[in-house]
């Protein structure tokens, strides 16, 4: 299928693209998105506002058949190209597979959404689903955030969007472990927000609280009021390139700042009270 570029993806839609900002984000970021994570949850809902903005996208997650699903819908519905990319990114192999499966095509953007997190205590994890987790929320992210940044570097311009969260900001008890692998992320996005931006590379870091998605179940957690993924992935594109991190949602901003003037440890204690909640069932069976 034949690139977009703006003015022929203008042509078919009609004069002009919607507003423009979507015309500005597919100048600097176009014409092809790397989302990870793209089978549910956040990761699927930005591909999808990418693909309303033009943007061709590779789509990459485990469920090959809920990505060729998504991939069909997106190109019958916004007339752009969608590439689908089944790998398991707990694995080495699938890092060299991304960056060999996307050299040919010129990528402005990635969308690190992969991940998955493990709740209850630490103590009673299982070794092996903790080494998954580290690999694909912070392995598998580095790894590819290396792999594009250059790759951005050398074109002059690009984004990286690197998917943190509210628990990212204090230790986190019962979700011990997931919430470390998202103060890595964190860290990351803002080091390399500085050290990119002399090269045209944007970098965000997307914060989010507790969002529907298939997240809760892997993790067994009952959570209660949640963000719905439709709902911040546009304000998560809006603010790429306007500043280094969004706590997307008013949730999400209700959480931060109401613990943002509180010490790290009172932050910890009370994150364990709210997460010792959402794994009580867990803790009762134990």
């Amino acid at each position: 299928m034949k690139l977009h570029s703006p003015e022929s993806w203008r042509d078919r839609r009609g004069t002009s693209f919607r507003n423009r900002q979507q015309h500005r984000f597919f100048r600097r970021y176009g014409p092809w998105a790397v989302v990870t994570g793209a089978s549910s949850g956040i990761g699927r809902a930005i591909a999808e506002r990418l693909a309303n903005a033009g943007l061709n996208v590779v789509l990459v997650a485990r469920n090959q058949s809920h990505l060729e699903e998504l991939a069909a819908m997106l190109k019958t519905r916004y007339g752009i190209d969608a590439k689908v990319l089944s790998l398991d990114l707990s694995q080495v192999s699938a890092d060299r597979q991304l960056a060999v499966a996307t050299q040919d095509l010129d990528v402005g953007l990635l969308v690190a959404a992969a991940g998955f997190g493990t709740s209850g205590p630490f103590i009673n994890a299982t070794l092996e689903q903790e080494w998954e987790m580290l690999s694909v929320n912070c392995r598998a992210l580095m790894a590819a955030t290396h792999h594009f940044s250059q790759r951005f570097a050398q074109r002059g311009s690009g984004g990286l969007i690197l998917m943190s969260s509210i628990v990212g900001f204090q230790g986190t008890p019962f979700s011990a472990h997931y919430a470390a692998t998202k103060a890595y992320v964190q860290s990351l996005a803002e080091a390399l927000h500085v050290e990119l931006k002399g090269q045209g590379v944007d970098v965000l870091a997307a914060a989010p609280g507790p969002t529907q998605s298939g997240f809760a179940d892997r993790a067994g957690m009952q959570m209660g009021a949640t963000l719905k993924p439709n709902d911040i992935a546009q304000p998560i594109l809006n603010a790429l390139g306007q500043r280094s991190l969004i706590f997307p949602g008013f949730l999400s901003k209700l959480l931060i700042y109401s613990l943002s003037p509180l010490p790290t440890w009172a932050r910890a204690r009370i994150m364990g009270i709210v997460m010792g909640g959402m794994t009580k069932h867990r803790l009762q069976s134990s």
